[in-house]
């Protein structure tokens, strides 16, 4: 199947631009950059109760998180931890709140956005780290945040979906809170792996393999192993015993094969899997759900399944 008219429109438009590759900048910029271009993006229509920026306590200092509350809720509502994209380096909270707004919206539940600490200052495990303290201190404080964090699920995009199923995985392992669901929008889940996705779709669809590699060589330290489940989650000893997942794909992406294999892992060990893929679109294409109809469809169904799993 070809690029959906309104994917293409979007190539086209940033390929005239001559909007330089994140792999051609330093970090800095490399956010500056991802910022512009998400600041493109329509904003939502999204209505929900307010919104509250936090600060959560670590061992290693302190990371920002932005909790968003429902509109209406008559009792204190579920939760989803949410971790954002772009590659351990880039995007943050505020690039991602179009995407939390309709969440909240669509599946009638709080969301915290964690604003966990960026490499190349704090290279892996701090991201991993960060996103299961969060986690754990958002369910003991439930009660000052106003959520019920017996109903809570944890989510994420590109490498927000690496942290969201190494931090499931670590959850069941670590002594919890017990989680009710997983969202995987198109993740990162092995570090060391190509497929034939990144090998196809290796240039001319957003992402690209050499920003790829830009991500990792900044994120990864030199002889980490990259087996370790906290970078590779698709590479843990077990995936028994986890919550239900939704798995987002695209097909010009070149994490499509690799968020496949982790459904399929995930699926061999028992655990309930839905799996949405997307064969005429691109990595990152839930962020512009005001622009791609496919994208709204999407958002409209991942909050239609969210609120199922965090119901009752």
């Amino acid at each position: 199947m070809a690029l959906h008219p309104e994917v293409r429109q979007l190539l086209d438009q940033l390929a005239a631009a001559q909007a330089p590759a994140f792999s051609d900048l330093p970090p800095d910029q490399g956010r500056a950059a991802f910022a512009q271009l998400m600041g493109l993006i329509p904003p939502t229509d999204a209505a929900i109760g307010g919104t509250r920026e936090l600060a959560i306590p670590t061992d290693e200092g302190t990371i920002g998180a932005r909790l968003y509350l429902p509109a209406d809720a008559a009792a204190p509502p579920p939760v989803l931890v949410f971790f954002h994209g772009g590659g351990f380096v880039i995007g943050d909270v505020s690039t991602y709140d179009h995407l939390c707004r309709a969440l909240c919206a669509g599946a009638q539940c709080a969301v915290v956005s964690v604003d966990y600490r960026l490499a190349p200052e704090h290279p892996f495990p701090a991201a991993p780290d960060d996103a299961l303290a969060a986690v754990r201190w958002v369910a003991r404080n439930a009660t000052d945040l106003g959520i019920d964090a017996g109903r809570m699920a944890v989510g994420g995009d590109s490498a927000g979906g690496n942290l969201a199923a190494g931090t499931a995985i670590r959850l069941r392992d670590e002594g919890g809170p017990a989680l009710r669901a997983q969202l995987l929008i198109y993740p990162v889940t092995d570090a060391g792996d190509e497929t034939q996705s990144m090998i196809d779709n290796a240039e001319g669809y957003l992402l690209t393999r050499v920003d790829m590699e830009w991500f990792l060589g900044h994120y990864v330290p030199e002889g980490t192993d990259l087996a370790d489940p906290r970078l590779s989650p698709r590479r843990a000893e077990r995936h028994d015993g986890l919550p239900p997942a939704r798995v987002i794909t695209a097909a010009f992406d070149p994490l499509c094969d690799d968020g496949r294999a982790y459904a399929d892992k995930l699926e061999k060990a028992g655990v309930p899997v839905t799996r949405s893929h997307h064969d005429d679109t691109i990595h990152g294409f839930i962020s512009f759900y005001t622009l791609f109809s496919g994208a709204r469809r999407e958002v409209d169904e991942s909050c239609a399944w969210l609120h199922e799993q965090l119901a009752g």
